[in-house]
């Protein structure tokens, strides 16, 4: 497994075991323990979740893994989310789908988080998204008011645009150490929008969601999804790789940004999967025939 040195004190697995289906995949406390240890095996120590995932109960599916291994909590990094709000029947207050950037609601879900968790700290906290009315220097003194008090280690942000995280940088005292945002073959924006130059410029490292186009690579129904696919199988095949998923995982870990996959699956050999894409490499001439079969047009 490589590495990844977000912060002087935090240092992420190449790859990243997310949870946003935690709910859907149906998995008893143990067999989510057994799913982490597996992990841990293949070098995965980083975990990420949010506040809003199963309709608000999946960081206390997940508290239940690391209440039945006390020890288990010191080998990870736990990232977390929050800001968004939409009705449901854990947190019955909630009326409307909004986001909610200010001071007391970061305060609480962070606390929220670490005691559904059952963690005591969080390693990263993320803003999920960004609102378009946010105050920034609500959110400066809420990372400030949680790090002086042991609770969150290091902060960052998700799905932000470049303008908007210099913006909220310029007010937050820490360094944001990461953007989490959507990037795949098939969703090339971060590569033209300059999402990933910006964060190239600051030496910020990506987390990358959605990383396989959430299906579309597998279901191959659109006419995008299927140059993408035969052109992944074309180069797999002068590689000895069939697997879409390693080579799509493959292509990603290629590009300078070192961006980190969020892999979305709960099922061990999705994960082997995405680990031995860091077995392959992707010369720039593949990885840009890869570019344009999504493009659907050459480059100039």
């Amino acid at each position: 497994m490589q590495y990844i040195d977000l912060a002087p004190t935090l240092s992420f697995s190449r790859f990243i075991q997310g949870y946003w289906r935690l709910k859907a995949w149906g998995k008893s406390t143990q067999e989510l323990l057994t799913l982490v240890k597996q992990g841990l095996d293949a070098g995965i120590n980083t975990l990420d979740h949010a506040a809003c995932y199963g309709a608000f109960t999946s960081e206390g599916e997940f508290g239940k893994v690391l209440a039945a291994d006390k020890g288990l909590r010191q080998q990870l990094n736990i990232v977390t989310k929050c800001g968004i709000l939409y009705p449901n029947a854990e947190l019955p207050e909630v009326k409307s789908h909004h986001y909610d950037n200010s001071y007391r609601h970061i305060i609480w879900s962070a606390e929220r988080s670490i005691r559904q968790l059952r963690c005591e700290y969080l390693d990263l906290l993320l803003i999920h998204r960004l609102s378009p009315c946010a105050d920034p220097a609500q959110i400066a003194r809420a990372f400030e008011q949680l790090r002086l008090e042991g609770k969150v280690r290091h902060f960052g942000v998700s799905n932000c645009t470049p303008a908007k995280f210099s913006m909220l940088q310029s007010y937050v005292a820490q360094p944001l150490v990461t953007n989490q945002i959507e990037i795949s073959p098939l969703h090339l924006a971060p590569f033209e929008d300059g999402s990933l130059d910006f964060l190239l410029e600051k030496r910020i490292k990506p987390m990358a969601w959605s990383a396989l186009g959430g299906g579309r690579l597998f279901s191959a129904q659109d006419q995008c999804s299927r140059r993408v696919v035969q052109t992944l199988a074309q180069i797999g095949e002068e590689k000895g790789e069939s697997r879409l998923d390693t080579l799509a995982y493959a292509w990603l870990l290629a590009h300078p940004a070192q961006i980190m996959p969020i892999i979305g699956s709960g099922k061990t050999e999705r994960i082997k999967n995405a680990v031995d894409a860091l077995n392959i490499s992707f010369s720039e001439e593949e990885w840009i025939k890869v570019y344009v079969a999504a493009r659907g047009q050459d480059i100039p």
